[in-house]
């Protein structure tokens, strides 16, 4: 970042202006559209959202799009898909920079006559020469100014007639560029480090830094926060906003997110697109909630125990299931929780490292403590991806009802069946492919739990017996089934621990599964009975499996 200083003296706007802004804040994320939506920017997507509802301020969505060449509406639509299913939404927008370039030039104009810019003449060819020779001689290699020493009316004569020319910023020759950060404290550039920088290319087309700049001010943007990796930005930044006689907003850069190697995260630790994670079977919330804190913490000892529950008031209202909370700890912080907590002196000034092992720990607290009745929606969405014919089932009789069995309709013995198996799940994946047995008859079992569990043909054919008699069976209760089982164990004179683990194999396909009698409940009396019948079926496909893998 060139010779910057940071001083570890905190500035003023941590404490006053950047925490409690006298007027409602307004904030922005400006993805540029050359990519989907990354970890990193939906972190500063979060934390500009976070910022944003704590103080009851704006959030303005702005696509950079000027890059033509990489961008694509299929990468708008990515960004825009994953904002959404992170439950990020925006206040206004979007904004199309190129949509916009009327005001970048205008504001090229503006720089040009009060003498903060000057036309460039010099050839993409004439730059490169200059920059080896700089690079020979162990200089850096910046441009030296050429052009500046152009007369302002001849190099207007020459605009005027036709030669191709760039745009540039013409920065002071001595002293410093100096900005406070939010979370850094005071920066400083040496300002004969920063090089005149390009604001209209020779095409017209406006750069980088001029269009944020132009827009943020248009928009009246109060706060930036952003990634670490800007810093080296601001100072061009900086001399734009005052050039352009703009007051400057606060700046918060947040440190950047590593890999556990300690490099910059990157495909070849993992996923970096937000969809993946998607696709993966994270709950949104529960990615909230990792990434607020990722180079964040909460304030210690202000999380309230409320803080530890995931559900809304909604959910656990008279008539509906109770979400439970999921421990103790401060980390589970849902939105309404990490929306009153957040301020930019929480943010670290050092580097957040993604460990995907606590993401998955966040996934199954938050799968776990979430309600069968918040969890359906979103696994029926794995069910679609995952092309799952859920059967439907049928009614049981669950208790007792003045005096008479009670039926447990579709629905609640639906709901009931995530209740059994949400504390095992690690992912929303896992309801339509591990646990597809639970939902669908279609399903392959897994060979390995077949070739320990149903290798015996003795235990084979006692399975088959047993389906018989759980057909004549009245009392299908966990009890009633569990009976049926050692009763018939014990005529046969053999073990009850081989008859229920292949029982669990030949009803979930699976060598795990909760307990036998609650996943026999589950299923119903009719398809365990079928299941258990067609015992012999079940370990023909598994070698069928095994040899096309």
């Amino acid at each position: 970042m060139g010779h910057q200083r940071m001083s570890g003296i905190p500035p003023p706007n941590p404490g006053s202006e950047a925490q409690r802004p006298e007027v409602k804040p307004r904030v922005r994320f400006a993805p540029s559209p050359t990519g989907y939506l990354h970890v990193g920017g939906a972190r500063t997507a979060l934390f500009n959202w976070l910022f944003a509802h704590h103080f009851g301020g704006t959030l303005v969505l702005r696509i950079e799009d000027t890059d033509l060449e990489r961008s694509t509406p299929e990468m708008v639509e990515g960004i825009l898909q994953g904002m959404q299913w992170l439950g990020l939404s925006w206040d206004e927008g979007p904004y199309y920079q190129t949509q916009r370039v009327d005001l970048y030039r205008a504001a090229a104009a503006r720089l040009l006559e009060s003498e903060a810019a000057y036309y460039c003449f010099c050839t993409k060819q004439e730059i490169e020469r200059a920059r080896a020779k700089a690079a020979a001689e162990k200089r850096p290699p910046r441009y030296e100014g050429v052009c500046r020493k152009i007369d302002r009316a001849e190099a207007s004569r020459r605009k005027a007639a036709g030669e191709p020319a760039a745009v540039r910023f013409a920065v002071p020759e001595t002293g410093c560029t100096a900005f406070d950060d939010a979370v850094f404290g005071k920066v400083e550039f040496a300002n004969a480090e920063i090089e005149d920088f390009v604001l209209l290319r020779n095409d017209g087309s406006p750069t980088y830094h001029l269009s944020v700049v132009a827009d943020d001010i248009d928009l009246k943007i109060s706060h930036i926060i952003r990634g670490a990796d800007h810093i080296s930005n601001t100072p061009k930044q900086v001399l734009l906003y005052r050039a352009l006689d703009a007051p400057l907003p606060v700046f918060a850069h947040v440190p950047l997110i590593l890999g556990p190697d300690k490099t910059r995260l990157s495909k070849r630790h993992g996923a970096t697109s937000v969809i993946a994670y998607r696709e993966e079977g994270i709950v949104p919330e529960a990615f909230r909630n990792f990434l607020a804190l990722m180079g964040w913490t909460s304030p210690s000892g202000t999380a309230p125990e409320e803080a530890s529950s995931v559900g809304t008031p909604a959910e656990t209202s008279a008539g509906t299931r109770a979400e439970k909370k999921p421990g103790p700890s401060k980390e589970i912080l849902p939105d309404a929780e990490l929306i009153r907590l957040f301020t930019l002196d929480s943010i670290s000034r050092s580097n957040a490292v993604f460990d995907r092992a606590k993401l998955d720990w966040f996934n199954t607290e938050y799968i776990r403590a979430y309600s069968a009745e918040r969890l359906l929606p979103l696994i029926e969405g794995e069910w679609k991806k995952q092309g799952v014919p859920h059967f439907s089932r049928p009614l049981r009789e669950v208790g007792l009802s003045n005096g008479a069995p009670a039926a447990q309709t579709d629905r609640e013995s639906l709901l009931a069946t995530i209740d059994l198996l949400k504390p095992r799940a690690r992912s929303l994946k896992d309801f339509a492919v591990s646990f597809r047995a639970f939902f669908s008859d279609q399903f392959d079992p897994d060979p390995a739990a077949v070739e320990k569990f149903l290798k015996d043909e003795t235990v084979r054919k006692s399975l088959t017996e047993l389906g018989e008699r759980y057909a004549g069976l009245q009392d299908f209760s966990e009890e009633g089934t569990e009976k049926v089982l050692r009763d018939f164990a014990a005529e046969k004179a053999i073990k009850a621990g081989p008859l229920i683990n292949g029982a669990r194999v030949a009803l979930t396909g699976q060598a795990v599964a909760p307990s036998l009698f609650a996943v026999m409940l589950s299923l119903g009396k009719e398809r365990t009975t079928v299941r258990l019948r067609a015992v012999e079926v079940l370990t023909a496909r598994a070698v069928s499996v095994s040899t096309k893998a």
